[in-house]
């Protein structure tokens, strides 16, 4: 069945295209519009900046894949299969934005340290607003939502959280790149991080009994009513620690992928109309996508801020239980 949805998604692949421009047979058709926004083992690009025959891709070369993946998801909803990556060492699109957001990061990043050794002011304009901005982080997030204690520790992990999501975000704006969380695996892999620097920060701080304890509040009730309550409580906190950081992962996905989607949408109007219409719809769409894209770039930082600002409360609640 694999080998079927590998032969299958070639298809679609080639048959998207046609003999005269390579535009999609239907613009509109939700594989053709999601098939932007999902990861690759490619970048698309303008045929004139491909090799020839390529149909725009440049493909990212591969030497760890083997010919199948370990593991593929295999459910009967579609949906699933589709929205789960199979497991195997392909490089795909996503890796590589991730890594070269992780290399700017680190640039701007150290240089800015370098800068400010021995209490030296920040000077420059591009400097200012980065230390601005992680004296924001500090103060107006890390130390409200985890305390002044304790915030030092963990104000590295929300300053590193929230510049690695706002530069995957602002990729997604870039022409031929992508947003890489845009993809349940990135964001799930972000979510996973907040959740170990949470558990792991509760059991230093309170140790594993008193991490267990935290998740039952006191409760002057009498043993009888206890003894049901308790366990039950328990476990609805356990389930909703889980349900936390999975909405935490959920809430950037849908937000980043919706966006890029109606835009494609918007944009696939364009290709859609055919004779005199065209003249009507292009510069509405054009129109459109700019007024979404700007949009998106104040979503791009908004939906950074709120993963951070989220992941700096967990933390809070898990080392101030009451």
């Amino acid at each position: 069945m694999a080998e079927h949805q590998e032969k299958h998604s070639e298809n679609d692949e080639h048959g998207a295209h046609d003999a005269h421009g390579g535009h999609a047979v239907n613009p509109l058709d939700p594989n053709e519009l999601f098939g932007h926004v999902a990861d690759a083992a490619y970048f698309h690009v303008p045929r004139k900046l491909a090799p020839a025959g390529s149909h725009g891709h440049i493909h990212i070369p591969q030497p760890f894949a083997g010919e199948k993946p370990l593991w593929r998801a295999n459910t009967s909803i579609p949906l699933i299969n589709r929205t789960i990556e199979p497991l195997d060492l392909k490089i795909t699109k996503f890796m590589v934005i991730e890594l070269a957001v992780a290399i700017l990061i680190a640039v701007f990043f150290i240089g800015l340290g370098q800068a400010l050794k021995g209490g030296v002011i920040a000077r420059g304009r591009f400097r200012n607003m980065l230390e601005a901005m992680l004296l924001y982080f500090r103060d107006n997030v890390a130390e409200p939502c985890i305390g002044h204690h304790d915030a030092e520790r963990f104000v590295p992990f929300l300053w590193t959280i929230f510049f690695f999501v706002l530069g995957c975000n602002l990729f997604g704006m870039l022409p031929w790149m992508g947003s890489p969380t845009g993809s349940l695996a990135v964001t799930g892999a972000l979510a996973f991080c907040t959740f170990f620097v949470v558990m792991g920060s509760a059991v230093v701080k309170l140790g594993p009994v008193g991490t267990v304890k935290s998740f039952v509040p006191h409760m002057d009730l009498p043993f009888a009513i206890k003894i049901p309550l308790i366990p039950l409580i328990f476990a609805i906190e356990v389930v909703g620690m889980f349900i936390k950081h999975g909405v935490l992962a959920i809430r950037l996905l849908a937000n980043m992928m919706a966006g890029h989607v109606v835009l494609a949408v918007i944009l696939a109007f364009i290709a859609a109309a055919a004779g005199s219409v065209w003249y009507a719809v292009m510069p509405a769409s054009v129109l459109g996508a700019t007024a979404l894209s700007l949009l998106e770039l104040f979503v791009a930082f908004l939906q950074a801020y709120i993963f951070t600002f989220l992941s700096a409360l967990f933390i809070g609640m898990a080392v101030h239980p009451h």
